[in-house]
């Protein structure tokens, strides 16, 4: 329960509906009273889509636009709000975890999975296979094959697994004519699931406690960055807010950690400094990417993996050849050449 009197529904199956603004599909999240007397209408709420929609109608402003709302003992708008804090805490409860049989029997497939796929590509299978080993990828049946991204804590417990489909060809989200994004302990349709995210990587931090750890967005990026700049710890957020809270950050403690959002969302993210400086050794915001970006590049949000992808390896190059001249493949083969990466 939230210690707030108005606050966004909790997620449960079924519960997200489509945005009122940008009319995309289950994506929008609305405001529930704590106490159960104000029904708000589905227009109040907050679509997933930050920066594409940003629609967010919030309570108050609700109670502004209509004052006829407000009719408890006609007390004002900030006489309700003075008094929406629920100060009784309820007891922590403990998060739940998705078995460890489902995950190892997930962690197969990846003919299926357009994700390892489009990477084995670019890195070629040995290292897609690494990385997916090593941040705990997986695949799902769902959509004909999609990518699950495990989130698992540093005790190696699984809290969920966000599910993902992507473009084999391009290594891009489907996104048209709807996101293809859902939630394991959704799709499992377990019950009495209690969720409490973590961030995605964060079991690998016992692993490497001394690597500066690096917050980017999204899972995919991290799994890339993390194969060009092995030197450093990439973790994903899942989104520009994502999991960001005080028990996520918590696991950041005593560590070196560099935010490094999408494009157009780095302000936002040094809004959060005050919370991670509380617990870790040092915090900063990489403007990197704002600082190199064309205003082309800034209306798509792109990323630090958008950035390395751009320029192509050299298993890249030869994979182009080989489309060009299928002849160059069969030469490969009958003289058993290897490709020498630097």
């Amino acid at each position: 329960m939230s210690d707030y009197r108005f606050h966004l529904e909790k997620y449960r199956y079924g519960s997200k509906i489509d945005c009122p603004n940008c009319g995309k599909k289950r994506c929008f999240v609305r405001y529930i009273d704590e106490q159960g007397t104000v029904h708000f209408p589905s227009s109040v709420g907050k679509c997933d889509h930050e920066q594409s929609c940003g629609y967010h109608y919030t309570p108050r402003e609700y109670f502004r636009d209509n004052p006829e709302a407000v009719s408890n003992n006609d007390r004002s708008i900030e006489q309700i709000f003075r008094q929406s804090v629920i100060h009784t805490r309820p007891t922590p409860v403990e998060p739940s975890y998705i078995p460890e049989r489902i995950i190892r029997t997930s962690m197969s497939h990846y003919d299926k999975n357009p994700l390892y796929q489009y990477l084995c590509g670019v890195f070629g299978e040995e290292e897609t296979a690494r990385l997916f080993n090593l941040y705990r990828i997986s695949t799902s049946a769902k959509w004909g094959g999609s990518t699950v991204f495990w989130q698992t804590d540093e005790a190696g417990k699984v809290r969920t697994g966000k599910i993902m489909l992507y473009h084999p060809a391009t290594g891009r989200r489907v996104k048209e004519p709807q996101a293809r994004v859902s939630w394991a302990h959704s799709e499992l349709r377990l019950p009495d699931f209690n969720l409490r995210q973590c961030l995605f990587g964060q079991h690998l931090l016992p692993l490497y406690p001394d690597k500066t750890v690096f917050l980017v967005e999204s899972e995919k990026s991290a799994v890339i960055a993390a194969h060009y700049m092995p030197d450093v710890l990439w973790l994903a957020t899942g989104g520009k807010n994502g999991c960001f809270n005080i028990q996520t950050i918590d696991s950041l403690r005593g560590r070196d950690v560099i935010l490094m959002s999408d494009l157009g969302a780095t302000d936002a993210w040094k809004d959060k400094m005050p919370m991670l400086q509380s617990a870790c050794r040092s915090v900063a915001v990489s403007t990197m990417l704002e600082d190199m970006a064309m205003d082309e590049q800034r209306s798509q949000g792109l990323d630090i993996a958008d950035f390395l992808l751009a320029v192509p390896t050299q298993r890249q190059i030869l994979h182009l050849m080989i489309q060009r001249n299928p002849c160059i493949r069969q030469l490969i083969d009958e003289l058993d050449l290897v490709l020498v990466e630097d």
